[in-house]
């Protein structure tokens, strides 16, 4: 799914991502452990994977997407 960055702490590597569907989801840092993000911003497009669904969806990857 994609989504954009609304939110990201440098120093504990969590935040926020807004999905195109309107839904804010927080992600911690187990969420771009093992994947080459080591910085975001806001306003930045991603990939994201899930489990669950909505608003209670829990993100368990952001990365970087070649064709978003």
């Amino acid at each position: 799914m994609q989504a954009t960055v609304s939110a990201y702490d440098t120093e504990t590597f969590s935040g926020a991502v807004l999905t195109d569907t309107g839904i804010e989801l927080p992600f911690t840092v187990h969420a771009v452990a093992d994947t080459p993000v080591r910085h975001l911003r806001v306003g930045q497009r991603v990939r994201i994977e899930t489990t669950g669904s909505g608003a209670t969806a829990t993100v368990t990857k952001v990365e970087f997407g070649t064709h978003l």
